[in-house]
């Protein structure tokens, strides 16, 4: 075989290796059932279920002293492009996109620079089984986070 056929071959394989690896809605399965989470007197829950239809649906509530002080529907969604989106309804707010930029076994980051804040959402699954979001961005010039630590619940 002539040199240029074989780098013309490698180079092809390696395209399609790469579309290959192209994460889907499955990838992000770890995610699936209820997580909770409690502190300073607050009390969250956030559900998700499972992948179908390129989809999974979520939904989370914050409760302090017996009343409902926060609320989001959520979707993981993925577009007619392949690309995979975080999309977030939180209470009292307007619909907003996060792409998803990085993903791994067990975690997936979702990036929406245009956002005021936040622009970016992780999530990811400790190696204890807890899960770990966190949301972060730019505010007032500066680099700001919010952790929010979860076990697994049941789902009621």
């Amino acid at each position: 075989m002539k040199p240029k056929f074989v780098l013309l071959c490698l180079m092809l394989s390696s395209l399609s290796f790469a579309q290959e690896q192209k994460p889907t809605i499955n990838d992000l399965a770890w995610l699936a059932g209820c997580w909770e989470r409690s502190g300073n007197g607050r009390e969250g829950v956030e559900q998700w279920m499972k992948p179908a239809g390129q989809t999974m649906l979520g939904m989370s509530r914050t409760v302090a002293n017996g009343k409902l002080r926060e609320f989001e529907f959520l979707q993981l969604r993925t577009k007619e492009d392949g690309s995979i989106h975080y999309v977030a309804l939180p209470s009292g707010q307007q619909e907003t996109w996060f792409k998803l930029v990085k993903s791994g076994k067990h975690e997936a980051v979702f990036e929406n620079l245009e956002h005021d804040f936040p622009q970016r959402i992780i999530y990811r699954l400790e190696k204890d089984g807890s899960l770990l979001a966190r949301i972060e961005g730019m505010s007032k010039g500066q680099l700001q986070g919010i952790d929010f630590p979860m076990k697994r619940g049941k789902c009621e």
